[in-house]
């Protein structure tokens, strides 16, 4: 399993990106949350954009590792 760590959380910003890496540093950032909600913004049916909105709490490990 890949350690996740506060600093991660800019490469998910990164634009553009593959959607294979974003897919990976997601999958990390959720595993390493204690509770984790996702609500779909927005979906344009003509041109296939989207928006998704992720809320959660980090692992108290990876705040810790931070320190």
């Amino acid at each position: 399993m890949s350690r996740f760590r506060i600093t991660d959380l800019a490469t998910l910003e990164s634009s553009p990106t593959s959607p294979a890496t974003l897919g990976s540093k997601l999958g990390d950032l959720l595993i390493h949350s204690v509770n984790a909600a996702a609500q779909v913004e927005m979906v344009d049916q003509n041109t296939g954009e989207y928006r998704v909105i992720l809320q959660g709490t980090l692992d108290e490990e990876v705040l810790r590792t931070e320190r």
